[in-house]
C-alpha cells in the first residue's frame, strides 16, 4: 500500500518567548545562547514519562511551525533577506518560511526540565529563534556523532554569517532593560534585526521585546538605542 500523500500533525507544545512579532528574532537558532524560552506541552501530552531520559543530553530539536508566515501558495523560488532581498534563490537551499510545508527545525539548548503541578513538565531551552506562542510538533534529542558535521559547506550563508554590528546606549536607557534581559537583548541587537536591504541611517526601527518596546537606528556598523519603553 502507498503512503498517503498528506497527513495530519498534532501540536504536541507551544514555546514562550521574549517575541510577540516576527520582527527582531534571530535569523538561525544558536545565534543568541542567552535567550530564554519555556516549552509547555499541550494537555494530551503532559505526562513526565514522555520526557523521561531527555535530561541526559544538553542540546535539543524542535520541529515548529511558522505560524506567523502561513500561505496558501508557494513558490519555488525565494529572495533572502541576508543577500539584499533582490537575489532569488531556490527555496529548499533556504530556510524561509514560505515553504510547501511551513515548518521549522531549531536546535537549542536544554536547559532545565521543571515538573510544574499545573502543566506538567516544562523545558527550559536557550537560543531559539522562535516568536512566543509557536506550536511546536516534534522534540528530538541532539546527537553530537550524527548532527555535527564541523566540514560542511555553508552554501551562500558563509558570506552573512558572521555580519555583527556594535551596539551603543545610554546608560539610563540601558537601566529600563530588567538585568536578567540585558545579555538577550544586547545580542539580538547585535545581530542586527533589520532586513538587509535596508540602510537609511536616519530610520528608526522599533522592535517588541520582553515586554519592552525598542527603538534603534543603524550606522553602518553601529546600532544605536534612541528608546527603552515598557509595553
Amino acid at each position: 500500500m502507498s503512503a498517503p500523500e498528506e497527513m495530519t500533525l498534532k501540536v504536541i507544545a507551544h514555546i514562550r518567548t521574549a517575541f510577540p512579532t516576527k520582527f527582531g528574532i534571530p535569523r538561525q537558532s544558536g545565534l543568541v545562547d542567552s535567550l530564554r524560552g519555556e516549552v509547555i506541552f499541550t494537555p494530551e501530552y503532559r505526562n513526565a514519562d514522555a520526557v523521561r531520559g531527555l535530561e541526559d543530553f544538553s542540546h535539543i530539536w524542535l520541529v515548529w511551525q511558522f505560524s506567523g508566515a502561513v500561505r496558501d501558495s508557494w513558490s519555488p523560488t525565494v529572495r533572502p533577506p541576508r543577500l539584499g532581498g533582490n537575489t532569488r534563490m531556490g527555496v529548499f537551499a533556504t530556510r524561509s518560511p514560505f515553504r510547501p510545508n511551513p515548518l521549522g527545525l531549531s536546535s537549542v539548548q536544554l536547559e532545565a526540565i521543571e515538573h510544574r503541578p499545573d502543566v506538567g513538565p516544562v523545558l527550559i531551552v536557550r537560543g531559539a529563534d522562535l516568536m512566543d506562542g509557536t506550536p511546536i510538533y516534534d522534540i528530538k534529542p541532539y546527537i553530537p556523532y550524527a548532527d555535527c558535521h564541523p566540514d560542511a559547506a555553508a552554501g551562500f550563508t558563509a558570506q552573512t554569517q558572521f555580519h555583527h554590528l556594535t551596539m551603543v546606549c545610554d546608560a539610563g536607557l540601558w537601566a529600563r532593560v530588567p538585568a536578567d534581559q540585558q545579555a538577550a537583548l544586547q545580542g539580538v541587537l547585535e545581530n542586527d534585526p533589520r532586513p538587509s536591504y535596508q540602510h537609511d541611517p536616519e530610520r528608526v526601527y522599533g522592535m517588541e521585546f520582553g515586554g519592552l518596546e525598542v527603538h534603534f537606528k543603524v550606522d553602518g556598523e553601529v546600532l544605536t538605542v534612541t528608546g527603552i519603553d515598557r509595553r
